[in-house]
């Protein structure tokens, strides 16, 4: 497939610069960037995919996890990291 198109103004500069820092073409870079964007749009290209699997998978015994997310991620950041001071926390870990 042939494409004409026109790109101007900050497009432009874009794809200018990233031909010229990787020493590619301008044909080189446009097929690219279709292949990483159609990637990311079929979700193939998602930082998390390797992990879909575990996602959901826990068992904590825990059935508020997600409303207490933050209490619970506080309380196991203190339990492996103690710091000298807790100074103006309050009970719940605020």
């Amino acid at each position: 497939m042939r494409v004409n198109a026109r790109f101007e103004g900050v497009a432009e500069q874009q794809v200018e610069y990233l031909a010229a820092s990787s020493g590619r073409t301008v044909s080189e870079v446009l097929r690219e960037s279709v292949d990483f964007y159609y990637r990311h749009v079929r979700g193939e290209g998602s930082q998390l995919k390797h992990l879909s699997g575990l996602i959901g998978q826990g068992d904590s015994g825990r059935s508020d996890v997600s409303a207490k997310v933050k209490q619970y991620l506080a309380e196991g950041l203190d339990a492996k990291y103690p710091t000298q001071s807790k100074v103006g926390r309050t009970k719940d870990g605020r």
